[in-house]
């Protein structure tokens, strides 16, 4: 575990007795070669999908995203005009599709968001609460993007954030790393893999 830097942002925050499973935006489009938005690693997927079985077995609730847009675009507004690739995400086309190794099980919600957070104009905080989750456990692309938005949104609608740091990607080193480090200084915990599986795989008390 990454337990920050600095008198002023060192502070940590445990996790919690209810936690859930958001996998985010694992779709087609970022493990392609050719398309636009292409990761270069398939490393977070791998890692998403030992967290996906890990949470099954456990009985930890499942949140899958992926995006989605209307005829045009419209339901984007500004965002989908300033990222030129999301035109690929119009309509149901296969660039959208959630990656087979994170396949949905029937039972398990995917949330159709259209801009970077998982929670903005859609129902996943009610959602939450509902299921009386206190912790987070986030995964999927990318870290700079959807990942960030997701866990600064979580924090403010009351679950704490736990970014896991080999179930997360991005273009290059340097957003990735920097992201994280933002994430753990202001706005949750950066765990690592193994101790995110150990602690999904414990009884709860």
């Amino acid at each position: 575990m990454n337990t920050g830097s600095g008198e002023a942002f060192g502070g940590t925050l445990p996790f919690g007795e209810r936690p859930a499973l958001i996998l985010v935006d694992l779709m087609r489009a970022y493990f392609e070669p050719d398309a636009e938005l292409f990761l270069g690693s398939r490393g977070c997927l791998e890692s998403a999908a030992r967290l996906l079985a890990a949470a099954r077995e456990a009985g930890v609730p499942v949140v899958h995203t992926r995006v989605s847009y209307g005829p045009g675009g419209t339901d984007g507004g500004l965002f989908f005009r300033k990222v030129a690739p999301l035109r690929h995400l119009v309509g149901d086309g296969p660039l959208g599709a959630l990656m087979p190794e994170v396949a949905p099980d029937p039972g398990e919600l995917v949330v159709v968001k259209q801009y970077a957070s998982a929670f903005f104009g859609t129902s996943l905080a009610s959602t939450l609460t509902a299921l009386r989750v206190d912790t987070l456990v986030v995964a999927g692309v990318s870290t700079s993007g959807c990942v960030r938005a997701t866990a600064v949104d979580a924090i403010q609608h009351g679950f704490l954030p736990v970014v896991v740091r080999q179930a997360v990607g991005d273009r290059a080193p340097g957003p990735h790393e920097a992201n994280l480090h933002d994430i753990q200084a202001k706005y949750g915990e950066v765990w690592d893999e193994a101790d995110t599986l150990a602690r999904l795989r414990a009884p709860t008390a």
